[in-house]
């Protein structure tokens, strides 16, 4: 995804600013951009992330540990756990979470209060493995189950600069790693974005690349990234196996595609993750859940939503459910999009009112980005928190503390909880020793050729006599 642009004008209406403090903050570096001759444009991802410094700082919830004496047979840790979305859905199918782990002040708030007797630590660096089970409540010899996590993804995601392992949130990633070697479990689930599969090792910069530079390193070819989390862990003793997974197909009423690493203790690879939807109802499979069925029963009133500007709101009380710039009269497309009606790609996410009759696209964490705009099908504004949580399949009563915006990014970043009963059914399916359901050629993305068999083939040359690649890592 390349980056979207927004005029000085459009960043003060989201800001809520004058236009001085905009180029104020373009000046100092607070938000991103660029001056073309006399005028600026701003990068649209960069004012998203200036939104979300806007934390409550007075929030402090200290680390504690597990506040339950009991202990459920299956016993999981769950890391970046965020509005603990991922958590919901295998606890869900029976697997409980003992341990927390989240950084973010909000988040942690939320996890306190929804479930204060689970064990909660911060930054994932400042723990040794000893340190965790002790929290947990766990011996130094129980056996641990499960560990989950989805590492911030900004470091590969295809929108960003992809500094991959080399970002501080990349190192956060190989603590990550770090920490599943040490600890054990008998399994291991890591989620993160699309971009992992294609994201570099070392990332050398677009004006660096070309006829006239040098070739590329191997750790500066594509999925070298993944090639080295892959290495760290078969190098534990672990297999793996992953794929590249629509929640749409597991009851989601979403398309969010994210990558699942399911790794094993015991040597033997997972199943992929068995399908329960079809958009296209493929083998008998339930059509994917329309957002008109998860919004039903949801109450008109005491909504919690962001606004758009009047400016923006003149051309959605022009659209239907389901339209989009396009949609508009042909006069006012380019008076609509400003300068980004020059921009390359579709612009699908510009003045988007979302269907009733299909999932919602992937939720973001502002959903009146003009890039990325989830608006209300029929209503003259974006999707709200109480919308927002039936999308991600959080509980009506599930709190999520912080201010609008702390709440739209947590709900925004969340796993949906379809996602997470599906890896937990897969799981207990092996336990069981029964053979998982399985449908040849399922279309279980957007994309062809991301499973690990394919992806390995594909990024190594040969699937069955691929070379041994040594990848270095320099962190200094």
């Amino acid at each position: 995804m390349s980056n979207q642009y927004l005029s000085v004008k459009e960043t003060s209406e989201i800001l809520n600013c004058s236009e001085q403090y905009v180029r104020k903050l373009l000046r100092y570096g607070e938000i991103g951009g660029e001056r073309i001759s006399s005028r600026w444009i701003v990068v649209s991802e960069s004012v998203s992330q200036y939104l979300c410094k806007e934390d409550d700082t007075n929030i402090v919830i200290p680390d504690h540990a597990r506040r339950s004496l009991s202990k459920p047979n299956l016993k999981a840790l769950s890391f970046f756990s965020g509005c603990m979305g991922l958590d919901l859905g295998l606890e869900k199918e029976g697997i409980k979470v003992l341990l927390a782990c989240e950084i973010d002040p909000s988040a942690r708030k939320t996890i306190e209060t929804n479930r204060p007797d689970v064990a909660l630590i911060g930054d994932v660096r400042d723990y040794s493995a000893a340190v965790i089970r002790e929290k947990a409540g766990l011996s130094q010899m129980e056996e641990i189950d499960l560990i989950v996590g989805g590492p911030p993804c900004q470091a590969f995601s295809s929108a960003g600069k992809r500094q991959g392992f080399n970002d501080e949130r990349g190192n956060v990633f190989l603590k990550f790693i770090d920490l599943i070697a040490e600890l054990r479990p008998r399994f291991a689930v890591i989620e993160n974005v699309r971009g992992l599969l294609s994201a570099p090792l070392q990332h050398r910069p677009h004006e660096m690349r070309g006829k006239n530079c040098p070739p590329l390193e191997q750790d500066e070819q594509k999925g070298g990234a993944l090639l080295f989390v892959i290495q760290r862990l078969k190098e534990s003793g672990y297999s793996i196996s992953f794929n590249l997974y629509n929640a749409a197909n597991f009851g989601s009423p979403q398309q969010r595609e994210r990558v699942i690493i399911a790794c094993s203790r015991d040597g033997e690879k997972l199943p992929y993750l068995t399908p329960t939807h079809s958009g296209k109802e493929l083998y008998g499979l339930r059509r994917w859940q329309t957002l008109q069925e998860t919004l039903e029963g949801l109450p008109k009133d005491g909504h919690h939503f962001v606004k758009f500007p009047e400016k923006r709101l003149k051309y959605y009380r022009l659209l239907k459910s389901g339209q989009y710039w396009r949609d508009l009269p042909t006069e006012l497309h380019q008076e609509a999009l400003g300068a980004s009606y020059h921009a390359g790609g579709g612009k699908t996410g510009f003045y988007r009112r979302l269907a009733w009759d299909k999932p919602s696209p992937t939720l973001v964490t502002h959903p009146a980005m003009p890039a990325t705009d989830l608006a209300h099908p029929e209503e003259d504004r974006p999707l709200s928190i109480e919308e927002y949580k039936r999308i991600q399949e959080l509980p009506d009563d599930w709190i999520i503390a912080g201010t609008l915006l702390d709440q739209y990014r947590q709900v925004g970043n969340a796993v949906p909880c379809s996602l997470g009963r599906a890896i937990a059914r897969m799981l207990l399916t092996h336990l069981k020793g029964e053979s998982p359901i399985v449908y040849p050629d399922f279309p279980y993305s957007r994309y062809h050729k991301t499973d690990d068999m394919s992806w390995m083939a594909e990024t190594l040359g040969s699937s069955e006599k691929a070379p041994e690649v040594q990848l270095s890592l320099n962190l200094a």
